[in-house]
């Protein structure tokens, strides 16, 4: 049989394969040859970037973030390493938690493709008992402004939880305060609960009652929530109108204001007047109560007279239209100097009906010659002639010898 042949590498006596071909034996064990050392060097570099770039990546906020600085009062349960939320999802980390001063300088480095509105809160959450609390950045992102990179969220803008012992202290102050040394110190607060004991006893039915009757008023406004806040609108729209002129509401105050002092000057003599007016008001009374089937028939009668001056407005206008002229013109025919008044007529013009010159100078629907003689003595249609009477004022002449008076 010949000898087996040994696999490449295989250690020469022993049958064993090393991984690599390129490894030597030596007196302290195998070591790399050339080649092998040129694989290590470039191992050891690729870990050695690898680290270099983790930590600048913790320490900076690396490349795709954004690093924000936060103010809280107080930072219980939060710490370098700790979540940073949007809505519930992981979109950060907090790089640093370090007081300053009066405040806890929080250090957080958020995913640059996760937009920060630029008025954003941050809220220390806490989970339950026992889980790690995160920071919540609110509200999320929507629209407008974003908060950039390096920006800084103030104390204002923050919030912590009340912590347990907290709420235990305010309860427990509570409580004192309420006790023998505080508001009951003089019995105030047991005296209160007993009087409203006692004002509550018996009132069952009533506070029920009263309960019932807010539910159904709840039920109306819920039905009509349209016209209730339509209500509150135009409430608002007067408040604003009243705000706008407020020089107008001040001026009518101070005019009310006046008027109210003027009546409280007056307020005796207002008094004697409203008695003044009470005594005739039940003199007016007791005179319609005496004389209600008087009034009765005068009342009814006056009805006839007013349905006739209805009837007749038509002519009372026109005579109300000619009344100043002929007023007018008798003033004009009153001779003072003689005492008498100076005129001329024709009674024709009182017998010929519609067709007289009077009531119809145009003749208008008239047969010709029917209206008599025209004013003054003139024919029907010619221009009257004027009469031989003497000037206004002066004696007619008489023929000497004719024995004629004057």
């Amino acid at each position: 049989m010949g000898t087996p042949a040994r696999a490449p590498g295989a250690r020469p006596g022993t049958g064993t394969t090393w991984p690599f071909g390129n490894w030597k034996l030596s007196r302290g064990g195998p070591v790399l040859s050339s080649r092998g050392r040129v694989v290590a060097a470039l191992i050891t570099v690729c870990f050695l970037l690898a680290a270099g770039i983790t930590g600048a990546v913790l320490t900076f906020g690396g490349p795709g973030t954004n690093q924000y600085t936060a103010y809280f009062s107080e930072a219980v349960g939060v710490y370098p390493g700790s979540g940073v939320d949007v809505l519930g999802v992981r979109v950060g980390t907090i790089d640093s938690v370090q007081p300053a001063g009066r405040y806890v300088r929080v250090v957080m480095s958020v995913n640059s493709g996760v937009p920060v509105p630029a008025a954003a809160d941050a809220v220390v959450i806490v989970p339950s008992v026992i889980a790690d609390r995160y920071i919540q950045l609110s509200p999320p992102y929507t629209g407008g402004p974003r908060l950039a990179g390096n920006a800084t969220i103030p104390a204002s803008r923050t919030a912590t939880p009340v912590e347990i012992d907290q709420l235990y202290g305010a309860l427990t102050k509570f409580a004192q305060d309420l006790g023998p040394n505080g508001v009951n110190a003089h019995g105030a607060l047991s005296d209160t609960l007993n009087v409203g004991a006692k004002n509550l006893s018996g009132n069952g039915a009533a506070l029920g009652t009263m309960i019932r009757n807010l539910s159904q008023l709840y039920q109306t406004l819920q039905g009509s929530e349209g016209n209730f806040f339509g209500t509150i609108g135009n409430l608002e729209q007067f408040t604003a109108m009243l705000k706008a002129s407020d020089g107008q509401v001040r001026a009518v105050q101070n005019q009310l204001a006046s008027v109210s002092a003027f009546l409280a000057a007056m307020r005796q003599q207002l008094a004697a007047a409203l008695n003044e007016l009470a005594t005739a008001l039940n003199q007016v009374q007791a005179f319609i109560a005496n004389n209600r089937s008087a009034l009765t028939t005068n009342i009814t009668r006056l009805e006839a007279i007013t349905q006739i001056l209805v009837n007749q407005r038509a002519s009372l206008a026109q005579a109300l239209r000619a009344l100043p002229l002929a007023a007018d013109n008798l003033l004009n025919a009153y001779d003072p100097a003689n005492g008498m008044l100076v005129g001329r007529g024709d009674l024709n013009e009182l017998s010929m009906g519609r067709c007289s010159y009077l009531t119809n100078p145009s003749q208008r629907g008239c047969p010709a010659g029917s209206g008599g003689a025209a004013p003054g003595g003139a024919p029907a249609g010619g221009a009257p002639a004027p009469l031989p009477l003497p000037a206004n004022g002066a004696a007619s002449a008489v023929a000497p010898g004719s024995g004629g008076a004057p």
